[in-house]
């Protein structure tokens, strides 16, 4: 039955939100924590890397899809049975994945987490909304959300040192493992009269597509992060040089990159304040484009491996937030709907990555990706600016019909 009874702010724990930062956190890990196994994935299932690297384009494009479908088929569930059931999917596709005999179902028990990652992370930010008075609904989400960028900063780089030891299933476990303490979290702490939001239908969800300055605000969006995540799912094999194979170098590297990247997002936002959503875009992509024509110079040492990750982490993982003003500025009405778009052509992102850079892999070999995501970030550019464009040709319209209605 769905529950819609509003919380009293007063009524609700301070650890509410919080423990909907972890749930996130935990589910969004094992999207990331495998790009640093993927060494640990050829040896153990006896595939190819560039095939081994399709675990994360399959996670990646199982969320993009399944997320939308399931948000809206349960949008009149409540909200805490909807977290919980999205949260025990996920674990119980991790475990799979942990005892999965060979490729190919390690692949379905990929998708069966991912099913429940693309349903919890929205429906965890709009809760966190829901519990805290209208006055404080930004910084909630932005709490609930900081547990993604964790999975990057923290949760990857730790599977990764941890399976470096014990294994990839080992990873797998420990990430299960978190599943379980959100899990018990969220039954502990998490209210059961949430707000229930009105039911969307996924055409709804779809229709801003039809704006083509939307569609080329996220296509700009998709290639930018195609680009930044080649780097990320292939680090392993790129830096293999300079780490010697080691796992816990690893690591280090996706310690850094996670770490500089939260400064980097938060100095972005600071400045599309001041300059807007293009500009910041604008820098972002020539900064990562350079480091990336740049990145077969750093790949044979750790010490220049790791300043090279630094400086490209100030860029990289930064675009996201200008390019959600982008798109609110668009439509606010819209804005979650815009929002969750977003979030979905990011998911679209990872996958292509795994799909582009398997190819360049195959074909180039590991030397090759740099430029091959250079291109990227060229072509993300040139999107950018024609949705740039669009915005004034639409604005310029708009004033002359409303100068005519006037006259």
């Amino acid at each position: 039955m769905p529950d819609t009874a509003d919380i009293p702010p007063g009524k609700t724990s301070w650890w509410n939100v919080p423990i909907l930062g972890f749930g996130v956190f935990a589910v969004a890990t094992n999207e990331f924590v495998l790009a640093g196994m993927l060494p640990h994935l050829v040896d153990s299932l006896e595939v190819s890397l560039a095939t081994a690297g399709q675990v994360v384009t399959v996670y990646a494009l199982a969320c993009a899809i399944l997320g939308p479908i399931l948000a809206t088929a349960t949008a009149a569930w409540s909200r805490r049975v909807v977290l919980l059931s999205a949260a025990l999917v996920y674990l119980v596709g991790t475990i799979g994945a942990a005892v999965a005999p060979n490729y190919g179902l390690l692949l379905v028990a990929q998708a069966i987490a991912a099913a429940g990652t693309g349903l919890f992370v929205p429906v965890a930010a709009a809760s966190g909304a829901a519990l805290v008075p209208p006055e404080r609904r930004g910084r909630a989400i932005a709490i609930v959300l900081t547990g993604f960028t964790a999975a990057t900063a923290f949760g990857a780089p730790i599977g990764t040192a941890f399976g470096s030891q014990f294994g990839w299933r080992a990873t797998m476990w420990f990430v299960a493992v978190l599943a379980i303490v959100g899990i018990v979290g969220l039954v502990s702490l998490v209210p059961r009269n949430i707000t229930t939001p009105p039911a969307e239908s996924l055409r709804h969800r779809f229709a801003p597509l039809a704006d083509a300055r939307v569609l080329t605000t996220l296509g700009t969006t998709m290639l930018a992060f195609t680009s930044v995540y080649v780097l990320y799912t292939y680090i392993a094999e790129i830096f293999s040089d300079a780490t010697g194979g080691s796992g816990g170098q690893v690591a280090i590297l996706m310690l850094t990159l996670g770490v500089v990247s939260i400064f980097g997002s938060y100095l972005a936002g600071v400045v599309t304040d001041r300059i807007g959503g293009r500009g910041v875009m604008a820098i972002c992509l020539i900064w990562v484009a350079v480091c990336l024509l740049v990145m077969p110079l750093v790949t044979g040492s750790f010490i220049p491996a790791v300043a090279f990750i630094a400086v490209f982490a100030v860029a990289s993982f930064s675009m996201s937030a200008p390019q959600q003003h982008r798109l609110i500025g668009l439509n606010p009405g819209l804005a979650s709907v815009l929002v969750s778009l977003h979030a979905s052509i990011l998911y679209l992102a990872i996958a292509l990555a795994g799909a582009v850079g398997g190819a360049g892999l195959a074909i180039g070999g590991s030397g090759s990706l740099g430029f091959i995501a250079a291109a990227l970030a060229v072509l993300a550019l040139g999107l950018s600016e024609l949705a740039h464009r669009l915005v004034k040709r639409q604005a310029a319209k708009s004033s002359s019909e409303q100068a005519a209605v006037t006259l």
